[in-house]
């Protein structure tokens, strides 16, 4: 029970509300072995300022990290947690380091307003 309640607070504190949509994306960065890397990664949970990516790579909260969508556009990221990590694959949430009409446009989707 209290875990569902404070699952309701953040998301009342959250600033734009999550899409539960899948997107590829390019993401490069460091490793958590500082060796720089691009690869294809999937972002999930897709909001307004971010999303959670899900890598083969172990990387560490506060990295910078450049995210680039299908269609070319390319925005600088910053790893805020470890969602999870199973079977080889990591998953983080990421925020865009830019608040502007790039990052306000870069999933291609309109966002609902928080109620």
């Amino acid at each position: 029970m209290a875990t569902a309640a404070l699952n309701r607070n953040l998301a009342l504190k959250r600033r734009s509300s999550r899409i539960a949509l899948n997107a590829p994306v390019g993401l490069t960065a460091e490793d958590r072995a500082k060796a720089l890397f691009t690869l294809t990664a999937n972002a999930t949970n897709l909001n307004r300022h971010g999303a959670a990516v899900q890598v083969t790579r172990e990387l560490l909260v506060g990295t910078t990290i450049l995210v680039q969508n299908k269609r070319g556009a390319r925005l600088t990221a910053r790893i805020v947690a470890q969602v999870n990590a199973m079977q080889g694959k990591h998953t983080y949430g990421i925020e865009f380091v830019e608040d502007n009409d790039k990052s306000q446009t870069f999933w291609g989707i309109t966002f609902p307003a928080n109620a």
